[in-house]
């Protein structure tokens, strides 16, 4: 098999609350609304995300997002008024665990700058 792009998709309740949510998140409008209930957020030539309006499988996924630096998303994240925790070391990496509107799971991840390899 020969992967030519992958999305990530979260399902949510109210479109709106959580398209805007997901703003906040990403810093920017989505890429495209490809059809009625799905948003997309294209990240490089090959991947993205996906917000689908799905009532009944929101609140149920978890989403994995890899940034250069979790100290300054985590300010600017709380400066917009997103609940965010504290940030949580790992082994590889730092961490940071949100909940989306639905209660979707999104964890801000950044390698650890202290490890070897």
């Amino acid at each position: 098999m020969s992967f030519t792009a992958l999305f990530a998709q979260l399902a949510c309740s109210d479109a709106t609350a959580s398209h805007d949510w997901f703003e906040t998140l990403f810093a920017r409008p989505c890429d495209m609304r490809p059809m009625s209930g799905l948003a997309e957020w294209h990240i490089g030539d090959g991947a993205g995300f996906q917000l689908f309006h799905n009532p009944p499988a929101a609140g149920h996924g978890t989403m994995t997002v890899f940034v250069d630096d979790l100290r300054a998303e985590r300010a600017r994240l709380s400066e917009a008024r997103l609940a965010v925790g504290e940030i949580e070391p790992g082994d590889a990496v730092d961490l940071l665990q949100l909940r989306d509107p639905d209660g979707n799971l999104v964890v801000l991840v950044e390698k650890r700058r202290d490890t070897d390899g």
